[in-house]
């Protein structure tokens, strides 16, 4: 008997070797080709890209996994608390594995066999962490066993902490978050040292499963599993009874994040930015690298810009009427979920969609859209509210198959069922006035004309409504606004403001056909200088002083300045008939405003990788001494700046003083009640399709334009000093007071010499008509009278014959610019 048993015994422990041989071999054969687990090591995981404002304000995030790294040291204990007791409780002391939870697992997989349940894990934190960064998660005993065999290699290579610190970094919790610190801001909008006990719970259930525990379409399984969460923390000594009965009596309560932008105001900004990093590094570089971008954008300022913009494109649209509803919906019944499905103006919060329920005592009876939950369901509160006679006067000038009608009745205005937008008006409950977007379109950018760094850029009336950026996309003639570069030219070449140029008729062939370009109103002044040729926007003098030059300088001019790539150089462009963008005549004038130095516009000024290293950084000035380690008396450092000098500065000077003409007594006479020292340019194209400002003092230049996206005109006496000016003036009054009041300097050397204001010659200062001019040293008035342009006159010269590319230039209309 006992030899019989010893026999078995034998054969036992031989098959046993067998199967464990067999085991071996099957395991080997698995494990051979296992990913490196020491790529871990090098673990760099996609991380959010940050923009923030000048300030350090908040502005957008871009991500495909939303993910905010952070180290083991940086996460409480009560987070990590939770995560250890609802994934591996054991999870500082197993090898890798948690023999006791497989038993379990084993156990209860046997008992479910047969029933159609999903097999029970036993994943220690280590094993998820060998699935998530070197495995797939195919539900196969092969993967499981690759899985063991990675996980005992890591826990021999890795110390705890990173495996934890690597597991909650890398983790889906829904939502688009990824890791706890994402986790944190997509749910609550907390970072993580913030969260509260059932907050941190909550978060740790959603791990196994985020759709099963989605906070509002699975809100009880939610609960249940965060409160078994909480219940494990106060069993494994994390938390006290009365904390865990307290945390499990509060609700989710969770508040989403929202995406995108989050500085208001900032959208046509920062989508400039985005563009840009996709320029200079690349998609994946934004949405995975974890750049920490800081930009130019002034908060206050980025204000000041939309509200300016927006107020000066109502003021043009109200005026032409009311051209219809947003849209038109069923009243009859439950108004409010029809309203519900039209989409507003996100970025425009002051109004909002409502529908016209019907009228009653003379007032129009509104809808207002419901607000969504926080769960993105429809409230269902309806509130309502009404409409006077008075708050929608604006609009009895109405459309009507293109065109426009005066309205009997509010009634012939609006009728029920019409989708509007609407605005409460002040210290009222239920009164709002009736709002419309306009058609009309512009921009505004704000720089600092020492630095080029882009304080305030709005593209348009509405992101939400186009997110085509006029301000760096939109190509249109400046008109008159181009001026400027033509005088630039003559004063760096032998003429002074007190130069005379005939203001009359002049015609030029252009192929077989003769161009007479024109004054705005069609006058002529006679001959002038070119202060008052500047101040009053001559273009019938520019072109004269552009053709006694040569339109080759002005063409060269206009490239340094930035404003084109490369000019065709024929006379039409000296009236501002070539396209070009509000950010180029702004860095152009920006030129004149710093001293006559060459500027580059940037929306940013420093770039960070995930590690905090600088990559880019705008201002590339260096500073020797800036960093010497003590102070043994000597002087403070001196920043050079070397940017390129385009200009003389003495012309700058000259051209800022002939400009401040244009606001103290020219087209742009509107501004100087502002009382600050502002030198400025309007401009207007042809039949008013476009119109322009760019003004500045010594610390800030602004540029607007206004025009419709499609080039139309915008009727008789749309001009840049009656539309783009207001503008300029409505932001600057804002702007300005946070600035100090400064004067632009005159340079050493430059003399200031009383002129008659009509003949340029010299006169006695305090006269009538007499001005004080600045002349650059070895020049001064004319001792005689001479009028450029006067052999035109007399028949010397005729007509001058241009090229087929100049006759293109001129046809695209290049006459009556202002």
């Amino acid at each position: 008997m006992i030899r019989l048993i010893g026999y078995f015994f034998g054969v036992g422990i031989v098959l046993a070797l067998l199967v464990a041989a067999g085991i071996a071999l099957y395991v080997s054969d698995l494990t051979k080709d296992l990913p490196d687990y020491e790529v871990l090591a090098k673990y760099e995981p996609p991380v959010t890209t940050r923009v923030h404002a000048g300030d350090g304000e908040l502005m957008a995030e871009f991500a495909r996994e939303r993910r905010l790294y952070l180290p083991i040291q940086a996460i409480p204990d009560r987070v990590k608390a939770a995560f250890l007791s609802a994934e591996d409780k054991n999870f500082y002391t197993h090898p890798g594995i948690d023999v006791t939870g497989l038993g379990r697992a084993v156990l209860t997989n046997l008992r479910n066999f047969g029933s159609g349940r999903r097999p029970v894990g036993a994943s220690t934190i280590t094993q998820q962490v060998a699935k998530n960064f070197l495995l797939s998660s195919d539900q196969t005993m092969q993967r499981k066993i690759k899985e063991m065999v990675l996980a005992f290699r890591i826990e021999q290579a890795y110390s705890k902490d990173r495996i934890l610190e690597l597991y909650l970094n890398e983790i889906f919790f829904g939502l688009g978050a990824y890791g706890i610190a994402g986790a944190a801001l997509t749910y609550y909008d907390k970072s993580v040292n913030e969260l509260t006990l059932a907050e941190a719970a909550y978060l740790a259930s959603l791990p196994k499963g985020p759709s099963n525990y989605h906070p509002f379409r699975n809100t009880d399984r939610a609960i249940e599993r965060r409160n078994w969460v909480i219940d494990q923390m106060v069993a494994n000594g994390y938390a006290t009874r009365e904390e865990g009965d307290k945390a499990k009596a509060t609700g989710l309560d969770v508040k989403p994040r929202r995406g995108g932008s989050y500085l208001f105001a900032s959208e046509y900004f920062t989508e400039e930015v985005r563009r840009d990093i996709i320029a200079r590094y690349g998609e994946d570089a934004l949405y995975e690298g974890g750049l920490s971008v800081r930009t130019t954008l002034d908060p206050k300022l980025q204000l000041y810009a939309r509200k300016a913009l927006q107020n000066g494109l109502l003021r043009y649209d109200t005026l032409r009427g009311y051209r219809g509803p947003v849209n038109t919906i069923d009243v009859s019944g439950d108004w409010g979920a029809p309203l519900g499905e039209v989409d507003g103006l996100s970025d425009v919060p002051e109004w909002h969609l409502a529908v016209v329920l019907g009228t009653e005592d003379g007032k129009i009876s509104i809808g207002l859209k419901p607000d969504r939950e926080i769960s993105g369901k429809l409230s269902e509160t309806r509130e309502t509210g009404t409409i006077a006679a008075e708050d929608m006067q604006w609009a009895m000038r109405h459309v009507v198959d293109g065109k426009r009608v005066k309205a009997k009745s509010i009634e012939d205005v609006l009728k029920p069922g019409d989708v509007v937008f609407v605005e409460k008006k002040k210290d009222t409950e239920r009164s709002w006035q009736l709002r419309q977007p306009p058609e009309i379109e512009g921009a505004l950018v704000a720089m600092d004309p020492h630095t080029g760094r882009v304080l305030a850029m709005v593209g348009g009336f509405s992101y939400a409504e186009s997110q085509f950026n006029r301000a760096t996309q939109a190509y249109r003639q400046p008109g008159s606004a181009f001026k400027p570069i033509v005088y630039a030219a003559a004063l760096d070449n032998g003429y002074t403001p007190a130069s005379v140029v005939l203001d009359a008729p002049i015609s030029i062939q252009v192929g077989n056909s003769v161009w007479e370009p024109k004054n705005y109103g069609g006058k002529s002044a006679g001959p002038s200088t070119l202060r008052a040729g500047i101040e009053r926007s001559r273009n019938l003098m520019t072109v004269r002083l552009a053709k006694d030059m040569g339109m080759n300088l002005v063409a060269e001019y206009a490239e340094h300045f930035g404003i084109y790539d490369k000019m065709l150089p024929v006379l039409a462009m000296s009236l501002g008939s070539g396209e070009t963008t509000v950010m180029r005549m702004v860095s152009a004038y920006a030129v004149f405003a710093n001293g006559g130095r060459q500027i580059t516009p940037s929306l940013i000024d420093r770039i960070q990788d995930r590690y905090g290293k600088t990559v880019y950084k705008h201002d590339r000035r260096e500073c020797e001494g800036c960093v010497a380690p003590d102070w043994e008396g000597q002087a403070e450092p001196e920043i050079v700046d070397d940017a390129e000098q385009v200009l003389d500065p003495m012309t700058a000077y000259q051209i800022t003083s002939m400009m401040q003409g244009v606001v103290q007594r020219g087209t742009a006479v509107t501004v100087s009640e502002l009382g600050r020292p502002i030198a400025g340019k309007t401009g207007t194209t042809n039949d008013e399709k476009d119109a322009w400002f760019i003004g500045y003092t010594p610390d800030i230049v602004v540029g607007v334009f206004m025009g419709f996206d499609t080039p139309r005109p915008m009727g008789h006496g749309s001009t840049g000093g009656g539309l783009a000016a207001p503008i300029f003036k409505d932001f600057m009054t804002n702007a300005l007071k946070d600035m100090r009041p400064v004067d632009f300097q005159v340079p050493e050397g430059m003399k200031i010499i009383p002129i008659d204001r009509k003949t340029g010659m010299q006169a006695s200062a305090g006269q009538p008509g007499v001005i004080m001019e600045a002349f650059k040293p070895g020049t001064g008035p004319a001792d005689s009278y001479w009028v450029i342009g006067m052999e035109d006159l007399e028949g010397q010269g005729g007509p001058r014959a241009i090229s087929p590319q100049a006759n293109r230039a001129i046809s695209s209309g290049a006459g009556g610019l202002y």
